[in-house]
């Protein structure tokens, strides 16, 4: 007799196509009703069915009443559970991406190496947590011969979580840092829960790639058999930073061959780890290594990461998709070498930061002084109370405010701050 999933699985497989947002219903797709602390996807089974959705699959003894929906015990546990079935079924070999910065830009630039060989199914935008890992993994497809899937997290145990639905064969972590302290408790809490894809990599009898010069993440996959990256001239994969004012071009060599300058559209030498992440993903999976390098080359990013932006009044460096003291740091010691007659640095409060968050910022405004940053706008009500001699404003519409009776013009300006801040807002009028 058939198990619930394998029945669910038999649906599926006749309507491949999930979702579990109403407005992305198409015709015969199976829709699942999550429900969430401020949504609740029962109250739109109806709709989605009447959008042409062939199945909904709710846990609510109250939803709406029709032969076409299913019934489980827990909708989000069933899609979980679903995906990692699927996943079974075809056994492609997978490769996950996880760190605190950096993960998305990587998972980007490896799939756009590995594409110029394979067909690659790769994570969407940053459809990186227990909804949007499974989700991914229902888009795999026999035709896909690889899949890059990203996986973010915010609280301990929420990278097992993820392992243990998509079972990776090979393991990448950016780095680590100090981000989400406030879910992790401490930074040695990011450690751990990063590092549980080592654990389950290590498991399996997989692959990890570590950068070699990052001793936390060297230290950690001891034990794995690692595929090795990084600036030294020994590795198979190497490279140096060939300039950076503003966008990073790269000298990149692959098994000892030199492969090139490349120019990149990637501003910030913290890029580099990623760029040289991918080329030694697509080294080892065994794309040429000119391919590597016109995959690098021809990668923009998008998604207000580090994205340059040339207005009408000024040069723009929006990075404000997210903030954490690792990657302030970073935005801002970059953007310091950068060569510009005029710089305005605008910064966004570092959500999520728990008890550290005070003495974070302090640290944050210390560097902007030490830098030798003078023209800076702080948003966010941390920053406000770290501020010392810069202008800072509540949150970011009395930034807002401020530039619109203060237009700048002639400056290159960087962005940089938690998502939450909605920075991007600035972009008007700037």
């Amino acid at each position: 007799m058939k198990t619930e999933i394998e029945k669910l699985y038999d649906i599926y497989l006749s309507n491949p196509d999930v979702t579990t947002d109403t407005r992305k219903c198409r015709p015969g797709a199976v829709f699942f009703a999550l429900k969430g602390e401020h949504f609740d996807g029962n109250r739109f089974i109806k709709a989605a069915l009447d959008a042409g959705c062939a199945y909904a699959v709710t846990d609510s003894d109250d939803s709406y009443r029709d032969d076409r929906v299913i019934k489980v015990g827990n909708v989000l546990a069933t899609l979980q559970e679903l995906a990692r079935h699927h996943r079974r079924q075809l056994n492609t070999p997978m490769l996950a991406i996880t760190g605190t910065n950096g993960k998305t830009t990587t998972k980007e630039l490896t799939a756009a190496v590995l594409s110029r060989k394979f067909n690659v199914l790769a994570t969407d935008g940053n459809l990186n947590n227990q909804i949007g890992v499974p989700l991914t993994l229902l888009k795999l497809r026999a035709e896909h011969s690889l899949a890059v899937i990203e996986m973010g997290a915010s609280h301990p145990g929420d990278i097992k979580e993820l392992v243990d639905i998509a079972e990776p064969d090979y393991g990448l972590i950016t780095n680590v840092g100090k981000g989400h302290l406030l879910g992790f408790g401490s930074f040695e809490g990011v450690i751990r829960t990063k590092c549980e894809l080592y654990d389950h990599i290590r498991q399996k009898g997989g692959k990890v790639f570590v950068r070699r010069e990052d001793d936390i993440l060297y230290r950690k996959s001891e034990g794995i058999e690692r595929i090795e990256y990084g600036v030294s001239p020994t590795l198979k994969v190497n490279g140096s930073i060939a300039g950076s004012s503003p966008f990073l071009s790269v000298s990149l060599n692959i098994s000892g061959e030199h492969v090139g300058n490349l120019p990149t559209s990637l501003i910030g030498d913290y890029n580099i780890n990623n760029i040289l992440a991918a080329a030694s993903a697509g080294d080892y999976f065994g794309v040429p290594a000119a391919d590597v390098a016109a995959a690098i080359t021809a990668y923009k990013p998008t998604n207000s990461r580090s994205q340059y932006i040339k207005g009408a009044r000024n040069e723009i460096i929006l990075d404000a998709y997210n903030a954490n003291p690792s990657s302030m740091k970073a935005a801002a010691e970059n953007f310091a070498s950068i060569a510009a007659p005029r710089k305005m640095l605008i910064a966004g409060d570092m959500l999520e930061l728990g008890a550290e968050s005070r003495s974070e910022h302090d640290k944050a405004v210390a560097m902007f002084e030490s830098l030798g940053f003078d023209n800076v706008l702080l948003a966010g009500a941390e920053f406000s109370a770290s501020a010392g001699r810069y202008k800072a404003f509540a949150d970011t519409s009395a930034l807002l405010e401020h530039l619109k009776n203060n237009p700048p013009e002639g400056y290159m300006i960087l962005i940089k701050g938690s998502r939450g801040m909605k920075l991007e807002s600035c972009l008007p009028l700037l």
